[in-house]
């Protein structure tokens, strides 16, 4: 998967988990859980729809790694 196409499946979960969001102006370094506000069940509920969308799971001992919007989408792009 390149990283447009992980930007695009990582904006996409985060609006239908969390659609309060401005994805516009999305600070990819914004922190998932702190800056976007996602409790630990909209968290699991933005993997779900990614695992979904793309076939990429993130097993729990992931989690640290894609704590920010750019390091999920690092993660999908090594991994896709």
């Amino acid at each position: 998967m390149n990283e447009q196409d992980a930007r695009l499946a990582v904006h996409t979960a985060i609006g239908q988990v969390a659609p309060d969001v401005d994805l516009d102006g999305l600070d990819e370094e914004s922190r998932l859980q702190q800056d976007l506000e996602l409790d630990s069940l909209d968290f699991l509920r933005l993997l779900e729809a990614i695992d979904e969308s793309t076939g990429v799971d993130i097993p729990e001992r992931d989690y640290t790694a894609v704590a920010t919007v750019k390091s999920l989408i690092d993660y999908l792009t090594s991994r896709g």
